[in-house]
């Protein structure tokens, strides 16, 4: 059996929510097919449910720009939804004279994305705001929140169904095919196997996605950018959170550091750091432990001894070095037909962090991309 729909989305994470809650809200018959049982269950339940500001990004990049678009959005959404939030802030610390470039340099970046509410705080003034706290300066960036995560995909799957939307649960796309002026195939597996025809394809897969679009007939091979997983362990401490925002020290290569962030509940947690991972394993291994506490006393000294519990994995999608590396290897790659030549297709790769924060803005950049392209 054929089904033709207007438009179908790959993958109901977090992205793909927001993407087929726009698409249905354009009054497009939209399918939203998952490969697992439920929603949100890799990438978008894994991290640390930061709204990010859009501080750290290269100014001109999707991340950039998405991020800073996507923060307003969010807070928005969330207000009107009832969806818990706080606008916690937090501080990102040098914890030593020779990383204080560095920190000008984050500012200057922040200023040039548009993120214009950063506060320089020397020694004594972050310190009186956060006792515990050891550096040099920081920067405070009082727009920088807390979301509940799993709410706000509850949300937008309300939204997405409210509008006519169909969910498909343990529906993985095994294969497929696009043909120049007809719609996309797509061959759906699961208890139930389907074929879809559909006018508009958005792969949203996240770490899946470079084999959702190998696996799809017509969309040439070299489009297709070659991925790395870079796994993220989290560990939860043991008694009350020491600082009531979140603490970042400046950036590492990968990612942006062993940084401490609170849960909704007043949870402090810290992490991720950065595995460079081949397999899809959410283990936490207790002996990478011993990194995170010469990591974290940098700017928290007076972490005890054991304080440290293994709490959850993520896993990023990033894209690897190569013939993509030097552009796109830091960046979102948002692919439409212009790169990849099949018209209404539109490939969602290397969508890792500030993905949560951006994720209304990307749907208001594929909408405009499947309008267009």
């Amino acid at each position: 059996m054929t089904d033709t729909v207007d438009c179908a989305v790959i993958g109901a994470g977090v992205v793909g929510l927001a993407v087929a809650r726009a698409c249905a809200q354009q009054g497009w018959e939209t399918v939203l097919v998952e490969a697992e049982n439920a929603i949100g269950t890799g990438t978008s339940s894994r991290n640390s449910e930061v709204v990010h500001a859009g501080i750290y990004y290269p100014q001109g990049s999707l991340k950039a720009r998405l991020c800073v678009q996507g923060k307003h959005k969010l807070y928005a959404y969330c207000e009107e939804k009832g969806v818990e939030f706080s606008r916690c802030g937090k501080f990102i610390v040098a914890t030593h004279e020779g990383q204080l470039d560095a920190l000008r340099a984050i500012r200057a970046a922040a200023a040039a994305n548009g993120v214009d509410d950063l506060r320089w705080l020397d020694c004594g003034e972050a310190r009186a705001r956060e006792p515990a706290l050891n550096c040099v300066a920081a920067l405070e960036s009082p727009s920088t929140g807390i979301v509940d995560s799993h709410g706000l995909m509850l949300a937008l799957r309300g939204d997405f169904e409210a509008a006519g939307g169909m969910l498909a649960f343990c529906s993985p796309v095994t294969g497929g095919a696009a043909r120049p002026g007809r719609p996309t195939l797509l061959e759906v597996g699961g208890d139930e196997p389907m074929a879809l025809l559909a006018t508009r394809v958005v792969n949203s897969a996240g770490l899946h996605a470079q084999q959702v679009a190998a696996c799809i007939e017509g969309v040439p091979a070299h489009s297709i950018p070659r991925g790395r997983y870079a796994k993220g362990n989290y560990y939860s401490l043991a008694g009350a959170a020491p600082f009531s925002r979140l603490i970042y020290p400046v950036p590492e290569e990968g990612g942006l550091g062993v940084h401490l962030t609170i849960d909704l509940g007043g949870q402090a947690r810290f992490g991720p750091d950065v595995e460079w991972t081949g397999t899809i394993d959410y283990t936490v291994d207790p002996g990478r432990a011993a990194k995170f506490y010469e990591a974290i006393r940098t700017y928290w000294p007076a972490l005890p001894d054991d304080a440290l519990q293994p709490g959850y994995a993520g896993i990023r999608p990033k894209l690897a070095d190569g013939k993509h590396g030097g552009k796109h290897g830091g960046d979102f790659m948002i692919q439409d037909a212009r790169e990849h030549g099949v018209r209404g297709l539109v490939n969602l790769y290397g969508i890792e962090s500030p993905g949560l924060t951006a994720s209304l803005a990307i749907a208001d950049d594929v909408i405009e991309r499947l309008n267009t392209h």
